[in-house]
């Protein structure tokens, strides 16, 4: 185990999560990054595009709201932040079942200037080990439409595999589109 998954495995549930890896730093999304700039990524077309967040109009108020909505809960709403610049790229989030003892990742880079660069695996990578490391995890769980290449390359690379496909699931630009689920457990 890495020292960041130590670390991070000794912060208990109400203490700020905070893993590093090589070019990035995934910490607990606060109130202090809810900026017009963060605000813009969930109402732009192209960065939500296989997001059910593209059926919504967001403002601070709405981000203020989600944010307010992972207190007192067993799940993570974190920031990914460039490590040398400070700079905030993304989201992720972990939804963890207390009583199956899986989560459920979920991955938005909202800097478009940061996409395909490998900071999607990073960021998952170090989430994904960091539960996986966990005593209360026993399995992690992603899921993406088809049409989302890069989720499902990242999904793969990091060692989830398919485990089930909800055809037609849903319309992406009135066409009828896949949902894939992958998963890992923590023996794989």
């Amino acid at each position: 185990m890495s020292r960041e998954v130590e670390r991070a495995v000794a912060a208990n549930g109400a203490s700020p999560l905070r893993l590093e890896g090589p070019r990035l730093l995934v910490r607990s999304f606060t109130v202090d990054d809810i900026q017009p700039t963060y605000v813009a990524w969930l109402n732009d077309p192209e960065v939500v595009r296989f997001s059910n967040q593209r059926f919504r109009r967001h403002d601070e108020e709405t981000c203020q709201t989600y944010l307010s909505s992972f207190e007192g809960s067993s799940n993570y709403f974190l920031a990914i932040v460039l490590r040398e610049s400070g700079r905030l790229i993304g989201t992720m989030t972990a939804y963890c079942n207390e009583h199956h003892q899986t989560a459920d990742v979920g991955v938005m880079l909202g800097a478009r200037e940061a996409w395909g660069n490998g900071f999607g695996l990073e960021a998952f990578s170090l989430v994904l080990n960091w539960l996986l490391a966990r005593s209360d995890i026993r399995k992690v769980t992603a899921g993406t439409l088809t049409r989302n290449i890069g989720m499902i390359r990242v999904m793969e690379r990091a060692g989830l595999r398919l485990e089930a496909t909800r055809r037609a699931q849903e319309l992406l630009e009135g066409q009828p589109a896949d949902i894939v689920y992958y998963g890992r457990f923590k023996d794989a």
